[in-house]
């Protein structure tokens, strides 16, 4: 029998660092939405690329969530990690530097200058087995 398991905070930031594309939750005009990026878990944050307005705009200073998971259908086994935080665009000239400097590609069409961190305030993860 399958058991659902809540994954120790070091687990979940040990899968974090393993992944590369996750899904990105806010609220725009007050209806939930749910977008996938590409990210890189580095120095404790989730950290993203984006351009100027839309995304930007929704998400710098707002509270989102970030899932990342990984699933085996054949198994029906997998895991899902989430963090929930503060999104904020990376200003510092400093940490703008260090985020440059990340193998960080963007997926999508456009300049996608924009660096924005998930700021964790909880970080919570399950694995089915």
């Amino acid at each position: 029998m399958r058991e659902l398991v809540d994954l120790p905070v070091e687990e979940c930031l040990r899968l974090l660092g393993q992944q590369y594309l996750g899904r990105l939750a806010f609220l725009r005009d007050g209806v939930p939405e749910l977008l996938p990026v590409n990210y890189l878990f580095h120095e404790g944050s989730v950290v993203f690329r984006t351009d100027r307005g839309g995304l930007l705009d929704q998400v710098h200073g707002a509270t989102v969530a970030f899932e990342v998971d990984e699933v085996d259908a054949g198994w029906q086994s997998g895991w899902s990690v989430v963090v929930h935080g503060k999104a904020q665009e990376v200003w510092d000239p400093d940490e703008l530097e260090r985020a440059r400097e990340l193998p960080l590609r963007p997926w999508a069409a456009g300049d996608r200058v924009h660096y924005v961190r998930v700021l964790p305030r909880a970080i919570t993860g399950r694995r089915i087995a």
